[in-house]
């Protein structure tokens, strides 16, 4: 049963599932939302621009139609003539096919913003088996499409004989008015009906933009099963992940244990911890820790320190203090400067008795360390 809910699509689609199928071109799309603007330009370009380019077109076709003597003496003639007409045909409808393009562009930008996925122009050789098409059909979308398909022939037909029957008399009233008249008026006349009847698909709209956006979320849906693998192949594999932090660690722990034979001292708790500290005058401002470690780490720390002659001292307060509150790399806290300079000066004697003899000296065995900073006195 588990199983089986695992593999149900029943979680949102993810971010990275999202972008994904942006970048394969899938995008929520809406095709009525896309005509409904192209239509609503289109008509209001006709009812503002119609009686002009009427007039220009008109005349154009006047211009035509009129026999012009210089034609029978130059075939020529009647070319330039041709493309002059042309041209100004073209400069008479280029603002309404520059309003519908614009319309065109901005419709998917409204949805979804503007895109362009090679992916998605891919042939896709699957479309032409008959059983998938077949498929489609019968299939809630296209039954979807169809009875959106019916409702706009029934709604734009209805509202469109409603529109002409209720303008019928402006319409028989054109043959009455002169030519240059009936064409102005006949062209506000087209531009209106058609922009109120383009703007009766707003109903088409409402209804389908909110199927289409609640269909595409749909489709991405994702199993729980889906979920996991993404977050494993987008995050690591938490093993690989152990792996890899185990093997940071190890050499992490490598690096710090190459710095003990270089320290100025060790101090030891003397078994639970040990801490090594540097310190070289006038290139730093106060001694370092260069390495630190707990139980079997602080064995290790102290054998190293032996094997290579770095002295060891037992200052439990000190290394507890040192341990807790710096990190490996840090300068040793202000508070603590009293303390490391009495340690640093027993090491420095017993450098000088190593070279020179005399009296040995005495390590020391009261540090002032602040009862704060020591884990054992604060927590008493």
């Amino acid at each position: 049963m588990a199983e089986e809910s695992d593999q149900e699509k029943t979680e949102a689609p993810s971010q990275q599932r999202l972008d994904k199928a942006r970048e394969d071109g899938q995008v929520p799309q809406s095709r009525e939302l896309a005509t409904f603007i192209v239509l609503m330009a289109g008509g209001s370009g006709m009812w503002m621009m119609a009686s002009g380019m009427g007039q220009t077109l008109s005349g154009i076709v006047r211009g035509g139609l009129q026999f012009e003597p210089a034609i029978a003496r130059d075939s020529s003639y009647a070319m330039d003539q041709l493309s002059s007409q042309v041209f100004e045909a073209v400069l008479a409808l280029a603002p309404f096919f520059a309003l519908i393009v614009i319309a065109t562009l901005v419709a998917p930008f409204m949805l979804h913003g503007w895109l362009f996925s090679s992916k998605a122009l891919a042939p896709k050789f699957s479309r032409l088996n008959p059983l998938s098409g077949i498929k489609r059909i019968l299939s809630s979308q296209g039954l979807v499409e169809l009875l959106k398909s019916i409702g706009k022939v029934g709604l734009l037909g209805v509202v469109a004989t409603w529109l002409i029957w209720a303008n019928v008399d402006a319409i028989f009233s054109l043959s009455l008015e002169t030519p240059t008249t009936a064409i102005r008026h006949m062209g506000d006349l087209i531009g209106k009906v058609f922009l109120l009847a383009s703007g009766a698909m707003i109903f088409i709209v409402v209804l389908d933009l909110p199927y289409q956006l609640w269909s595409h979320h749909n489709k991405l849906k994702m199993t729980k099963e889906e979920l996991r693998q993404e977050a494993k192949e987008s995050e690591g594999d938490p093993m690989l992940k152990a792996r890899i932090r185990a093997q940071q660690r190890e050499i992490s722990r490598r690096r710090m244990m190459s710095e003990v034979p270089m320290a100025d001292v060790v101090v030891t708790n003397p078994t639970h911890y040990a801490v090594a500290l540097k310190y070289t005058e006038g290139k730093m401002g106060a001694p370092r820790v260069v390495a630190k470690g707990a139980d079997a780490v602080a064995a290790k720390i102290r054998e190293l320190a032996a094997e290579n002659n770095v002295p060891l001292l037992e200052a439990p307060p000190l290394a507890r203090a040192l341990f807790r509150h710096t990190e490996i790399g840090d300068e040793i806290p202000a508070t603590l400067y009293t303390a490391v300079a009495e340690v640093l000066a027993y090491v420095f004697q017993l450098r000088h008795f190593q070279k020179a003899g005399g009296a040995y000296p005495n390590a020391p065995t009261t540090l002032p360390v602040p009862p704060e900073l020591d884990p054992l006195q604060a927590g008493a």
